[in-house]
């Protein structure tokens, strides 16, 4: 059973801020890559394609971390681990296309729904920080 996600770690969820999701190889080395992300009650959603290497190693081993940082303060995060407890087919984008109007404004522009699925993570542990920085990088 997984935990009841802090207000602040939603908040974050639910804006359009990109995630970080780690999976693991068959060899147990990290494989991580950016992924939009949806929410629904306790559970985080990354919606792919059922041959994505993030599909099959999760697949095989359920574990992942994810990794959300504000795109207004870039010193805002969280740090989430977990598991995939669901996978769902997908196939008329219902599920991807909430998700892809929160980042886009619009409807998933890719319509190949075959192999389209939804992966839905129970959350284990969550961190969340604001560390008190002003981002002002140099150019």
């Amino acid at each position: 059973m997984g935990i009841v996600i802090p207000g602040e770690v939603k908040e974050l969820l639910d804006g359009p801020n990109f995630a970080h999701l780690a999976t693991l190889m068959p060899d147990g080395s990290p494989q991580s890559v950016p992924v939009w992300i949806g929410r629904d009650g306790e559970r985080i959603i990354v919606c792919t394609g059922e041959g994505s290497l993030k599909a099959r190693n999760t697949l095989r081993d359920a574990r992942v971390a994810l990794s959300v940082v504000s795109g207004t303060n870039p010193y805002e995060e969280v740090q989430l681990r977990g598991r995939v407890v669901e996978r769902r087919p997908d196939p008329q984008l219902t599920i991807m296309d909430p998700i892809s109007v929160k980042y886009t404004g619009k409807p998933f522009p890719f319509r190949t729904p075959e192999g389209r699925i939804a992966l839905f993570i129970e959350v284990d542990k969550a961190r969340y920080a604001k560390l008190p920085f002003e981002h002002t990088p140099r150019r």
